[in-house]
């Protein structure tokens, strides 16, 4: 009887001491497996993640979309606070929503634009005085004094269209009329608002837009507006599709506005024959301006300006006036540099009016090889 109580007591040790074991094996495991999810874990934390913005919550999940256009249904996480509208990251493999980051849709605007406040006067501009006092009407006037508008009972257009050759100052008239109302002046390249994912580019022009109205009262200078506003067609391509949604964008963000908003829009663009009738109606870009190549009078005016601080001897600007027949106004511009260098180079110390006649042979020859590069390659 001792014999077997001793004995059942020896097996309920070792039995405990066995449960025992199991158990530390089981922890153990369970650790490795914990360990094992946490590095799992990390590893999805990590780059490279997908940047996503959420678009709605529905129920106990959430749609994203990524940046190529695609948009998917989730599970919302539980220990991420998200709204709509918000940036997240999501891993690659199964898009679950890892974090929130600040929204980046200012940055991503700032390196397709250019925003300054431009420095440039009227005086500065030679030879366009009639489509200086069109543009002070249309733009400057309404900016400067909306309660005169407001009485007369008229709505000023929204934006204009500058129009004519390359070189004969419509990015100058841009920036005059900004630097005259105090406007932050926000330059666009519309090549650059044709994006490579679906939806990118119509996503830019809404957050230019947005830019503008925050830091009103601004001009947005539209550069190559034939780039995005040129004449549709089915041609059913992606790119022609994206350019199209780009587009529409667009006419719609115009169509937006106030009439009496102090933000203000200037197409402009070498082919004005190219562009779609929908951006030129009553109500969006409406005043057209044609900004010509400049007359003698207008050739003499820009000359003044560029030479009022060149040192000159014996210089008739009349006559270069007469010798710069169809030049343009940057043309001119680089005139009067290159006229500078001949002199340099027969170190004096003053521009004499051989110099100028030998930049004008010289900006001549350059423009007869641009031409002839231009129809070589088509």
């Amino acid at each position: 009887m001792i014999r077997a109580k001793k004995r059942y007591e020896e097996e309920g040790e070792e039995g405990k001491r066995d449960e025992l074991s199991r158990i530390k094996e089981e922890n153990a495991l369970l650790k490795e497996t914990i360990e094992l999810m946490r590095r799992e874990l990390d590893s999805y934390r990590r780059e490279p993640l997908l940047v996503a913005e959420v678009k709605s919550l529905v129920d106990d999940g959430v749609t994203i979309k990524l940046s190529n256009g695609s948009m998917f249904y989730v599970a919302r996480p539980s220990d991420v606070k998200i709204d709509a509208g918000d940036t997240v990251l999501v891993d690659q493999k199964n898009l679950s929503i890892i974090r929130k980051i600040p929204s980046s849709s200012e940055f991503s605007v700032e390196n397709f634009i250019i925003i300054e406040k431009p420095k440039v006067s009227w005086s500065d501009i030679g030879g366009l005085q009639e489509q200086i006092r069109e543009i002070r009407e249309v733009i400057e006037e309404p900016l400067k004094r909306p309660d005169l508008f407001e009485k007369i009972g008229i709505t000023p257009p929204k934006g204009i269209l500058l129009y004519g050759p390359p070189g004969t100052g419509k990015t100058l008239l841009a920036k005059a009329v900004a630097s005259s109302t105090n406007a932050t002046f926000i330059e666009v390249v519309s090549s650059e608002l044709v994006q490579k994912f679906i939806g990118e580019g119509a996503k830019l022009v809404r957050e230019i837009f947005d830019l503008a109205k925050q830091k009103a009262p601004s001009i947005i200078f539209i550069d190559e507006l034939d780039a995005i506003a040129s004449v549709r067609i089915d041609l059913g391509t992606s790119g022609e599709r994206e350019v199209q949604r780009t587009f529409m964008q667009l006419l719609a963000e115009i169509d937006g506005f106030k009439p009496l908003g102090n933000v203000k829009i200037i197409g402009c663009t070498n082919r004005a024959d190219l562009l779609d009738p929908a951006i030129l109606r009553p109500g969006r870009l409406d005043r057209k301006i044609e900004i010509p190549n400049p007359n003698e009078q207008g050739r003499l005016e820009i000359l003044k300006i560029h030479t009022r601080r060149m040192n000159m001897k014996d210089v008739n600007l009349e006559e270069i006036a007469r010798a710069t027949e169809n030049f343009s106004g940057a043309e001119i511009r680089a005139l009067c540099t290159e006229a500078g260098y001949f002199a340099l180079r027969e170190k004096r110390t003053f521009v004499s009016q051989n110099d100028f006649m030998l930049a004008i042979e010289k900006v001549k020859k350059r423009d007869e090889d641009t031409s002839h590069l231009k129809k070589f390659f088509g």
